[in-house]
């Protein structure tokens, strides 16, 4: 079992408590993160990781790896997200059926973030793969 613990620090403002990971969320401030947002940072690094996981073990060679995620919620409160789309820009020599097969087993099997999300959410990956630069 794991725990952590957030203490409030003003306004509608949370940071990690001494002991837990650093993390601050906040529900507006420019510049911070709510935390609705980190809850798509989870799933975006989750799947990501997950992705350059099975290539790395697979040894197919690529040099980055950047994930972006335009989302969508609900006009209305609990204002959760309806929709997720996942871009993986990736840089290397992989072929296209790695990185699918890759999205495919984190979605599926691997990441605990996004099957620990509600079931109902309109969720698509895509990707694109560029060549390296020489």
């Amino acid at each position: 079992m794991s725990v952590l613990s957030m203490d409030w620090t003003g306004d509608l403002n949370f940071a990690a408590s001494a002991g837990s990971p650093p993390m601050e969320l906040h529900s507006s401030t420019p510049g911070m993160a709510s935390p609705t947002q980190a809850l798509a940072y989870a799933a975006m690094a989750c799947m990501a990781m997950d992705v350059v996981h099975v290539m790395s073990k697979g040894r197919h060679e690529f040099s980055a790896l950047s994930v972006k995620c335009e989302s969508a919620r609900a006009d209305k409160p609990p204002r959760r997200y309806t929709a997720m789309h996942l871009h993986f820009d990736i840089t290397g020599t992989v072929a296209p059926h790695v990185v699918e097969r890759a999205i495919e087993l984190s979605k599926t099997t691997y990441c605990s973030v996004w099957n620990s999300l509600r079931t109902d959410i309109d969720f698509k990956t895509t990707f694109s793969i560029q060549p390296p630069i020489s």
